[in-house]
C-alpha cells in the first residue's frame, strides 16, 4: 500500500532520460532491458537485419509471419525502439548517447568493443551477460538453462528418486541473470547519480553465478558437515507434506501443511478426519513416509469439488490453500485484475495481448503497465544519421 504522503501523487518515470542500448537479444538481456525499459528508460535495440533471437522463439502468434510472431519477444520488448545495424558503425552511432549497453559477448568479439564504447561514450556502463562469465575455466562454453540449473544443483530434487532428474521448462536462469544485472547496473547508476562513480566501468554477469543465490540451503548443509538432501519423489521435500497441487472440478488446488492445526484443519475440510486422528501424523516426517497413500485420499477427496470453494473454506480454517489457476484462467484471478498484474501490449502485427507487469512497484513514479511493441527496423532513420543509416 503506498505511503500517505504519496497517495495521488506521481513524480513520472523513475528512470526517464535514461538511454539503454541493447545489442545482445537474449532473454536475458532482454529481461534486464525490460525492467528499466518499465520504469521509463529509452531502451534501443540494436538488431541484425533478421532481428533478434528472442524475435524467433515461441509461443507464435498465429497467422504472423516471423520476425514479428514471437510472444516471449513481446513480452521481453514491449515499449522498446527497434534500430536495424548492418555496418559497425551504426553500433557507434547508437552508443553514443547511451548511459547503459547490455551485450552477451566474451571478450572483444562483441559488435561495440570495451574500447570503442570508452571513446564514444565516456560514462557509459558496459553489461555483460554471459552464461559463464568474461574469463574463468568455463568462459569459452556454451551453456543453456538446463545446465545451469544442474550445476547449481536446482535440478537435484526434481523427480522420481530413482530415475533421471527432471529438468524445468522455460528460461528461469536466464531471467534470474537479467534481474540480478539490473540490480547492478542499477547500482551503478545511483553511484553516478550521487556522484560516486564515473567513467567507462565493466559489470560482468554470469547467469551460472546468478543462479548461485538457490544454492544457500546446501550450502549451509555442507559447511556443517551434513549429508546433501536426496531426491525423493514429485511435489515430495523435507520435511513438508502435503506441499503440492490437486486436480480439482474447476482447476487446481494448492496445498501446504506445516503445522499440526493446519493439517487437523485440511482433514476437516476434506472429510478426511481419520486420518487427523493418526497420532503419527502430527509431525510432517511421517506423513511424508506415507505420502503416496495419503496423497491418494487427498485426490480422492477433491477430485469432483470446486478449487474455488475449498481454498475459502480453508482460509477460514487457517488451511494454506490457494487456486492454482490455468492458462486460461490466470488473467482473470480477482486479485491480479485488483493488483494490475497484467497490462495491455499492443503489436501493429499481432494485435493486444494481456502480458505480466513489473514484478516491483514505486508508488510515487509507478512504471508503466503495457505498452507497444516496435515492428524490427521500425525506429532505424530516425535513431541513425541519414549519414549512417542504410536503407
Amino acid at each position: 500500500m503506498a505511503e500517505p504522503a504519496l497517495q495521488g501523487i506521481t513524480y513520472g518515470r523513475a528512470l526517464e532520460g535514461l538511454r539503454v542500448l541493447d545489442v545482445a537479444g537474449t532473454i536475458a538481456a532482454g529481461y534486464c532491458g525490460k525492467l528499466f525499459a518499465d520504469q521509463g528508460a529509452e531502451v534501443v535495440l540494436a538488431e541484425p537485419p533478421e532481428g533478434f533471437p528472442t524475435r524467433h522463439l515461441p509461443p507464435f502468434a498465429p497467422g504472423v509471419a516471423a520476425p514479428e510472431a514471437s510472444g516471449m519477444h513481446l513480452y521481453l520488448s514491449t515499449n522498446k525502439r527497434s534500430a536495424v545495424c548492418r555496418r559497425p558503425t551504426e553500433f557507434v552511432t547508437l552508443a553514443r548517447e547511451a548511459s547503459i549497453v547490455i551485450d552477451a559477448a566474451v571478450g572483444e568479439v562483441r559488435p561495440l568493443s570495451t574500447a570503442q564504447l570508452a571513446a564514444v561514450s565516456p560514462n557509459a556502463l558496459l553489461v555483460s551477460i554471459t552464461w559463464f562469465g568474461q574469463d574463468g575455466p568455463y568462459a569459452d562454453f556454451l551453456g543453456t538453462d538446463g545446465v545451469c540449473q544442474a550445476l547449481t544443483s536446482q535440478i537435484d530434487w526434481l523427480g522420481e528418486p530413482n530415475a533421471e532428474p527432471m529438468i524445468p521448462g522455460g528460461y528461469q536462469a536466464q531471467f534470474i541473470a537479467g534481474v540480478t544485472a539490473f540490480v547492478g547496473a542499477m547500482g551503478q547508476v545511483l553511484a553516478r547519480e550521487f556522484g560516486s562513480a564515473s567513467g567507462t566501468d565493466h559489470l560482468d554477469v554470469s547467469i551460472l553465478e546468478s543462479n548461485l543465490c538457490f544454492t544457500e540451503i546446501e550450502v549451509m548443509r555442507a559447511f556443517k558437515g551434513m549429508p546433501t538432501r536426496t531426491r525423493i519423489g514429485v511435489n515430495r521435500f523435507r520435511a513438508t507434506y502435503p506441499l503440492g497441487i490437486y486436480p480439482c472440478s474447476d482447476g487446481w488446488l494448492g496445498v501446504t501443511v506445516l503445522t499440526p492445526s493446519q493439517w487437523d484443519g485440511l482433514c476437516q475440510l476434506l472429510g478426511l478426519e481419520r486420518l487427523a486422528a493418526v497420532k503419527k501424523y502430527r509431525e510432517g516426517e511421517a506423513r511424508l513416509r506415507d505420502a503416496d497413500e495419503i496423497d491418494r485420499q487427498i485426490a480422492e477427496s477433491v477430485r469432483g469439488k470446486s478449487a474455488q470453494e475449498l481454498s475459502a473454506r480453508g482460509q477460514a480454517l487457517g488451511v494454506p490453500l490457494a487456486i492454482v489457476p490455468t492458462m486460461e484462467q490466470l488473467v482473470g484471478v480477482d486479485q491480479y485484475v485488483e493488483r494490475g498484474a497484467f497490462g495491455e501490449v499492443r503489436h501493429p502485427d499481432v494485435g493486444s495481448v494481456q502480458l505480466p507487469v513489473t514484478p516491483f512497484r514505486l508508488f510515487g513514479c509507478p512504471a508503466i503497465a503495457g505498452g507497444c511493441v516496435a515492428r524490427l527496423g521500425a525506429d532505424t532513420e530516425a535513431l541513425l544519421a541519414p549519414s549512417e543509416a542504410v536503407p
